[in-house]
């Protein structure tokens, strides 16, 4: 069943804006494209957390890997699209933007929630900075004392470089999506790869509101061992690595 239209009201009452300053969803439109794979245990709380975007007129796409669980037929009642799509984070993702309707595009984990309102922060935020592209600062959710020191060095990190990672929510202009070619469809890195070529049309918006990012694998294989991993990993992509070969190394850790 589809949603009744969108009540822009709702979203206005959201923030301490005047309405004439308010770039309005009537003009701009947001899809937000979550690609996943074997997701059943968290998909239900982040897409139910969605719902009031949705109400608003915004745009929720599922693009599922292959999953042997139940994730797409719990998805499929609380999304506007719901399919399957060759596996790979990079082609899920172009596979669910060339789906979208959306003028802005925002690529979200599927274990990642966004902060109050984050519809209205892009579209705001790209207006007033008139930049085409950006990502949220990110929480990783977990009691571990590290974890505080890991994501407040993501975020340093990422304004220092202009660099976004997956679990930071990018989005993006769809026109710019498109001229830069969209994800290059490597196996691992192709959030680094895509931020570099953002990079040359212009510096992303670096948005102060957090994203909270699941800490599972940081507490499952150890905060410490995880962060030596993801370095390990991006400055050998960096020096020019195979993203397939880092792929392999990367699942094995999972084992």
């Amino acid at each position: 069943m589809g949603l009744p239209p969108p009540d822009f009201r709702l979203l206005i009452t959201h923030y301490p804006l005047p309405i004439a300053h308010y770039p309005l969803p009537i003009f701009v439109s947001l899809s937000i494209i979550i690609p996943c794979l074997d997701e059943v245990r968290g998909i239900t709380g982040t897409l139910e957390a969605l719902q009031p975007l949705r109400r608003r007129g915004v745009e929720v796409i599922v693009v599922d890997g292959g999953s042997q669980d139940e994730t797409l037929a719990k998805a499929q009642p609380l999304v506007d699209a719901a399919f399957a799509a060759p596996r790979g984070r990079a082609a899920q993702m172009n596979a669910g933007a060339a789906r979208a309707r959306g003028e802005i595009l925002l690529f979200l984990h599927a274990d990642c929630l966004l902060p109050e309102a984050a519809d209205g922060l892009i579209i705001d935020g790209l207006n007033r900075s008139r930049k085409s592209w950006g990502r949220f600062d990110v929480r990783i959710d977990g009691r571990h004392p590290l974890l505080r020191v890991v994501e407040a060095l993501m975020n340093l990190r990422s304004r220092a470089t202009g660099i976004a990672t997956g679990d930071q929510g990018l989005f993006v202009t769809r026109s710019l999506f498109e001229a830069v070619g969209s994800f290059p469809e490597i196996a691992l890195m192709e959030d680094i790869a895509l931020s570099g070529r953002l990079k040359r049309f212009g510096t992303p918006l670096n948005l102060r509101h957090r994203i909270t990012a699941s800490g599972r694998r940081w507490e499952q294989h150890g905060v410490l061992r995880t962060v030596f991993l993801m370095w390990g990993l991006r400055l050998a992509y960096w020096l020019g690595a195979d993203p397939d070969k880092l792929a392999l190394r990367y699942a094995a850790t999972k084992h």
